[in-house]
């Protein structure tokens, strides 16, 4: 194993797919009887990674069969078409409405670049390439397919994007869970507990949609959660609750904002920094800064997105 990737129990293995920092997006390769799924397909440079992880397992791009973007935003579905390019026996297994954005992913590039700029975007992401639309698979709520001996099974489960499937791995009892059961870093883990927090990202946050999704998946009893930022969550009934509570509490904080006397950016980060003071984190302002950054920038635009859609009157 090498510095980037961890193996799992069930045959599991985790890879850092190197976007933007060490430590902030996972993919996965499930491994039965030598064929392999690959769960989120990270950025183009994943790739290599990918291809150096399966070496080490006496295995080659031709040994996957399947590769399972949780959704199509572009940390986790960025490398997809590069790597179908690479793995010439794989189907793409992807949600209804995400397909044709991996068939055509013009509309994905442009949104991309108008944030990041052509330059941050290929710095970023890398080349961002089209899939064989005969080789993709749109997989409706409760599709199945085996790997190898294994079955594994799509739930569709919108809020934090529309297009969002989650995997259902009856071997561990774990779901593959994109960013549907939220994002956990490691490193603000506080006495064997992590800080568990909903990525409100842009554009398809849905309080209402999200509840359900998750509720919907702890009815399966699940043992374990993979999760894409970043890494293996066990015994995800504790988390439950804690990341019902602050979807809510976020939706609240920006209709609570929505007046000219307060700021939403403010706001959110003193809420977020408020909740890991009493979970117990003790990472200085600077290292707490290159972990969240980024993720609060995000949601803080995502909840402003989901208040002009939702018509709130603003001032």
């Amino acid at each position: 194993m090498n510095t980037f990737s961890k193996q799992l129990d069930y045959n599991i293995i985790q890879i850092d797919t190197g976007y933007l920092r060490t430590g902030l997006a996972a993919c996965y390769l499930i491994i039965d009887n030598s064929r392999v799924a690959v769960i989120d397909s990270g950025v183009e440079r994943t790739c290599g990674r990918v291809e150096a992880v399966l070496a080490g397992q006496g295995l080659t791009f031709n040994n996957v069969d399947f590769i399972v973007p949780t959704h199509v935003h572009l940390d986790h579905a960025g490398g997809a078409g590069k790597l179908m390019q690479l793995c010439q026996n794989a189907r793409l297994v992807i949600h209804p409405l995400g397909s044709r954005h991996m068939i055509d992913p013009a509309r994905l590039i442009a949104g991309a670049e108008a944030v990041y700029g052509k330059q941050g975007l290929h710095d970023s992401v890398g080349e961002i390439i089209p899939v064989d639309e005969n080789r993709v698979i749109e997989a409706d709520d409760l599709y199945r397919f085996r790997l190898g001996e294994r079955e594994l099974l799509v739930l569709d489960t919108p809020g934090h994007a529309r297009h969002h499937l989650c995997l259902w791995d009856e071997q561990s009892r774990g779901f593959f869970t994109g960013d549907t059961f939220g994002i956990a870093y490691p490193e603000l883990d506080c006495d064997g507990y992590s800080f568990i927090f909903p990525p409100t990202t842009p554009v398809q946050f849905d309080p209402p949609a999200w509840h359900a999704s998750i509720d919907r998946l702890m009815a399966w009893h699940p043992e374990r959660m993979y999760l894409a930022h970043f890494g293996l969550l066990e015994a995800p009934v504790i988390y439950v609750n804690t990341l019902q509570r602050m979807i809510d509490d976020l939706a609240a904080l920006a209709l609570e904002c929505n007046v000219p006397d307060k700021v939403l950016p403010a706001a959110v980060k003193r809420y977020i920094y408020q909740e890991l003071k009493k979970h117990g984190c003790q990472l200085d302002k600077e290292r707490l800064t290159q972990v969240l950054d980024l993720d609060l920038d995000i949601i803080i635009q995502g909840l402003e997105v989901w208040l002009e859609r939702s018509q709130v009157s603003r001032p």
